[in-house]
């Protein structure tokens, strides 16, 4: 069912909203509805969420059918659905020409994330996968400063899981912000885990190149739920925690915490990369993905050497 009868701006970019769960709701929503010039239109199945939202955010079209959402003439989509819906919607959606913003990770298979990307790549739309951090300020002052050592951590309190699920789900954040990182071409890859009943409790992988090395730590019973990331390099180390406080030292630390009004949206990069697909959208440039299907290829291949390990090999 849709009411897209009621246009109030003719030259406004109708933009989707697909999948309205957790991350939609607290870091997608708020931005896209500050944004100019969209004519936003909402999609999940469930009904009442459906209206609870469109009326929390004043937004009449409302959709339950991928289908009639595609038909409503759509430009672009916000995919939020959970990974295992991704690979039929975005297929949808890039077969009916709509250019397509989606969560990480595009699936967790790398051959249905390969088969994605080949498909935005013949049909010529834009393909962009959610790596907010790319986007995040305190990282990307980080890729501006001497980086010879890279240590990227980010821990859960009590949550192993089963290990393709946490590589693809959460780990693939820091693959994917150590291969924005590293000041070279990576050479040498390594994979330390332990795996308790099938369940992945911990996980160390390093990259290194010529004159760096980058590693990336994950902790699941770490007692803690935060994510640290230091760089060092000539004689000087930046520490950005919480994607938030930026700690300099060169001697004696300096400190510089998220200003009182900077919205969280900003500090994680997600306002930032929402203007971005935008701009490109609007602009008829085609944003490819195959820069981030290198990092789901990373990410099996972590999975492989951990399933390997787990497996005694």
């Amino acid at each position: 069912m849709s009411d897209h009868h009621l246009d109030p701006d003719p030259a406004a970019l109708p933009v989707a909203v697909i999948g309205l769960g957790d991350i939609a709701q607290k870091a997608y929503l708020p931005v896209l509805t500050t944004q100019p010039g969209l004519d936003l239109r909402l999609m999940t199945r469930d009904r009442a969420k459906l209206d609870r939202l469109g009326d929390l955010h004043r937004l009449p079209h409302r959709y339950t059918d991928l289908g009639e959402l595609i038909d409503s003439g759509i430009r672009a989509a916000f995919v939020h659905a959970s990974t295992d819906q991704h690979v039929p919607i975005v297929e949808q959606l890039l077969t009916a020409d709509v250019d397509v913003y989606v969560d990480k990770p595009l699936a967790y298979h790398l051959k249905e994330a390969r088969h994605l990307v080949e498909l935005a790549e013949r049909r010529g739309r834009s393909l962009m996968v959610g790596f907010n951090r790319r986007h995040a300020p305190g990282y990307q002052q980080a890729a501006e400063r001497p980086r010879d050592l890279i240590v990227l951590q980010k821990h859960r309190e009590g949550l192993p899981e089963a290990v393709r699920s946490v590589v693809l789900d959460d780990f693939i954040h820091v693959a994917d912000t150590l291969r924005f990182l590293v000041p070279g071409e990576i050479e040498h890859i390594d994979v330390r885990s332990r795996t308790r009943d099938g369940l992945l409790e911990h996980l160390v992988l390093t990259l290194a190149g010529p004159g760096f090395t980058a590693l990336g730590i994950m902790n699941r019973v770490s007692g803690s739920t935060e994510e640290v990331l230091e760089i060092s390099g000539s004689d000087a180390k930046r520490v950005v925690v919480n994607l938030a406080e930026v700690i300099d030292h060169k001697g004696q630390p300096s400190i510089r915490r998220r200003g009182d009004w900077v919205p969280v949206a900003r500090q994680r990069g997600i306002e930032q990369i929402v203007t971005s697909f935008l701009d490109s959208v609007r602009a008829g440039r085609t944003v490819s993905a195959q820069d981030a299907l290198r990092t789901h290829e990373l990410c099996e291949e972590i999975v492989t050497r951990v399933e390997a390990q787990a497996a005694g090999y």
